[in-house]
This record gives C-alpha cells, sequence and structure tokens, in this order.
C-alpha cells in the first residue's frame, strides 16, 4: 500500500537543496521520512538530514512514497522504486522508463556519496550504503545494463549474507558473473569468487570499499 506525504513532509522534500538533497524541517517531520527510507541522519556533527535515492526521485515527482521503506525485492506493482535484486515475482517492466529510474536513483545515490564521504569522494560506497548492501549492491547492477532474474532462468541475483557487510551475487553463466564483479569493482566495492560448497556453482561475495 502507497500513500502520499502529508502537506508538511511535501513542504520539506520540495525544500530540499536541489544539489545536495539536505533538508530542513522539524525533528519529527525529519524522523518520519528516515523511517519511511526517504530521508537519512548524517552520522557526523551536525547531523543534517539529507533525501535518499528514494527522496530525490519523490522530489522530482517519478515515484509515489511507501508506507515504509521498502524491501529490496518489492514488486514493481507497488509503485515504489526498488533496485531489482533478482527472482522477483512480479512481471518486470524493462523499457526506457525504467531505465530513467534507475539512472535517476543511481545519480542520487552519487550525490549522496558526494556529500557524505570525506573528501566527496564518489568512488567508493557511502555510509547508506552500508546500511541497505543488497539495494546498493543491485542498484549498481542495473544501472549498469546487467538483467536482474526473473523467477526461472539466467540474470543476477542478490542475497544477504550471514557476514555483517557483504552480500552474494548469483548468476549462472560464468561470463556475466565475471561482468557484475567487473561492475561492482568499478563501483567501489570489493569483490572475490567463491564455489558453493554442495552444488560447486560459483558467486560472488562483495563489501563496500573503506579505503
Amino acid at each position: 500500500m502507497t500513500r502520499p506525504p502529508t502537506v508538511a513532509q511535501r513542504r520539506v522534500i520540495d525544500a530540499a537543496d536541489p544539489v545536495t538533497g539536505r533538508l530542513r524541517g522539524t525533528e519529527s517531520q525529519l524522523a518520519a521520512l528516515v523511517k519511511r527510507g526517504l530521508a537519512f541522519r548524517h552520522p557526523r556533527p551536525p547531523h543534517d538530514h539529507f533525501l535518499t535515492p528514494e527522496g530525490h526521485r519523490v522530489r522530482q515527482g517519478i515515484t509515489q512514497v511507501p508506507e515504509t521503506a521498502g524491501s529490496a525485492q518489492a514488486p514493481a506493482s507497488t509503485g515504489v522504486f526498488a533496485a531489482r535484486a533478482g527472482g522477483e515475482e512480479a512481471t518486470l517492466e524493462a523499457g526506457p522508463a525504467r531505465r530513467r529510474e534507475v539512472h535517476s536513483a543511481w545519480q542520487g545515490l552519487l550525490e549522496l556519496r558526494r556529500m557524505t564521504n570525506p573528501g566527496g569522494d564518489v568512488d567508493r560506497p557511502c555510509g547508506w550504503e552500508r546500511t541497505h548492501l543488497v539495494r546498493a549492491a543491485a542498484l549498481a547492477l542495473e544501472a549498469a545494463g546487467h538483467a536482474p532474474a526473473g523467477q526461472e532462468g539466467g540474470g543476477y541475483r542478490v542475497r544477504e549474507t550471514p557476514q555483517p557487510e557483504a552480500v552474494a551475487v548469483h548468476e549462472p553463466d560464468g561470463e556475466a558473473l565475471r561482468a557484475c564483479a567487473a561492475t561492482l569493482e568499478g563501483a567501489g566495492w570489493q569483490v572475490s569468487e567463491h564455489r558453493e560448497p554442495r552444488t560447486g556453482r560459483r558467486y560472488l561475495l562483495a563489501s563496500p570499499r573503506r579505503a
């Protein structure tokens, strides 16, 4: 289920800095936007709030607002943007409109990196990505043009792992798997290739690079 933002929340979103996404509002308004995944609180003083990639998209009028922060595998039918982690149940649209949405979300993520990483470094993941590992890795892959898996067949699948800062990337095609590794490395992730003990299938472990 989706619902529009309140009038006060919409004013806060619309008044965000058009370049940095920095927000101004009451503590309750900012906290509500954080809860819905549309803003995040910078970990360093003065602890300003900024739009997330989803928040930037809402400000641009590209998508509706989620009741709560969406999961990495939210179906397209909800109207909520989510990077495709692979294996989604819904039939997924993959035309020009989707490509524009993904491009906008990726540009928003690069802006988050510029504003929150020391020295404005856009070549490595930011704090938001470290707390949304599956969504961040999936966005990097989809933005680079890799195809997410459907319910059957080829394509990438990004999944959580027991490791605290790592995701697994599965892709049955060996060449496509290596291409995924190159994309993630270029997006600032540390990537290593492994084999599943039981099946021998290759997969990637990817972690956000810190330096």
